[in-house]
């Protein structure tokens, strides 16, 4: 059996040999290089291993929108607040907890005010809470990605509980790549695409793109040394003026993706023009319920509009940090106003946010 510290060595070897290669085609290059990842465990994994710290001064990372915490929009944490002042159970993952609306208050606020929320760690652990509150309706905050979203189309497809409803406001990532790469004051010269959401979705999500903006793109895991070889495939691409989709992730991700995941997504979602926090309306880039399952869509108990024309608090910086045009240290809340322990932006709230990890790991940087 190898020792823990020949591991070491063998690591520490790998990454060394890595960063010789990123640094002999940044010099090969010899331009500006952007790399925008759109993952936020991927943020996380550059930000706690100081990758930054070791690259070529030609070479950018920059965190793009993936948080799906940071993008849901305001109003559905106002919504949720709504139902439950209204006797509803709300169920919810952790990190939405915590996360204000443009009043500054979050779900957290209603529970310490008496309501009915409780933080769970999937959808069938709301569906088993409607089983024991026959009584009581039980709304279940469905959000995420393409990642997220199989599992409540699952609960769904079993035919829960009559009182069970999904408030639902899951996003998807290739509309959001299509407007981050055809905005004219981004000028990214390669993508790291999300591992999680590709397992799930496969490549093909991805094929058409690099053909249509001239740019390549790989998929890379979530260990430090995962992501360097993700990073070290695409420079390479880009030497060889390869403009096209690789797989650096071929352990879990497939060209595929998941077959039955997302066949079990067709039949419960529709696809819809949605909201994404500090970002405005994306066309055709959110799943909300079919008609076939209309009777669990928890849209159905709203009789009042909340339509909000800022979704995000005064002077918050978000937005740009989500877009990738906004570094979280340029916004005049950060470690000020707003830290992880008084979050008044979404970005600062969740562990995938970018805002957090940087307040987080901000000395390795």
């Amino acid at each position: 059996m190898k020792e823990y510290s020949d591991y070491l060595t063998e690591l520490n070897e790998k990454t060394a040999a890595l960063l010789t290669k990123i640094t002999k085609y940044c010099k090969v290059l010899n331009r500006q290089i952007n790399v925008m990842h759109v993952c936020g465990t991927h943020e996380a994994t550059v930000s706690r291993a100081g990758i930054r710290s070791l690259l070529p001064k030609n070479l950018r990372i920059i965190s793009g929108p993936g948080c799906p915490v940071c993008i849901c929009p305001a109003e559905h944490i106002t919504t949720a607040k709504e139902l439950a002042k209204r006797g509803n159970i709300i169920t919810t993952f952790g990190d939405m907890f915590k996360v204000p609306d443009t009043t500054l208050k979050s779900l957290s606020h209603l529970k310490a005010e008496g309501h009915d929320i409780r933080t769970v760690y999937s959808a069938m652990d709301a569906v088993k809470i409607a089983e024991k509150n026959p009584d009581k309706r039980v709304i279940w905050l469905g959000v995420g990605f393409e990642t997220t979203a199989p599992m409540t189309a699952y609960e769904l497809m079993k035919k829960p509980p009559s009182n069970f409803y999904v408030l639902a406001d899951f996003r998807l990532v290739p509309p959001a790549l299509d407007l981050l790469l055809s905005d004219p004051e981004h000028e990214l010269t390669g993508i790291i695409l999300p591992g999680h959401v590709t397992t799930v979705m496969g490549l093909k999500e991805y094929e058409e793109f690099p053909r249509r903006y001239g740019i390549p793109m790989t998929v890379a895991g979530f260990e430090a040394v995962e992501f360097l070889y993700a990073l070290e495939v695409l420079l390479k691409m880009m030497v060889d003026g390869e403009l096209g989709l690789k797989n650096s992730y071929t352990k879990v991700v497939r060209y595929e993706g998941n077959p039955k995941a997302k066949e079990v997504m067709k039949k419960v979602f529709k696809v819809v023009d949605a909201k994404w926090r500090g970002i405005g309306t994306v066309k055709q880039s959110g799943y909300d319920l079919n008609e076939d399952f209309r009777e669990y869509n928890a849209r159905n108990l709203i009789d009042f509009d909340i339509s909000l024309e800022y979704d995000l608090p005064k002077g918050c910086r978000c937005g740009g940090v989500i877009l990738g045009k906004v570094e979280p240290e340029e916004c005049p809340h950060f470690l000020r106003r707003c830290t992880p322990e008084t979050a008044i932006g979404p970005c600062m709230v969740s562990d995938e946010g970018t805002c957090r990890i940087r307040a987080t790991f901000r000395e390795v940087r």
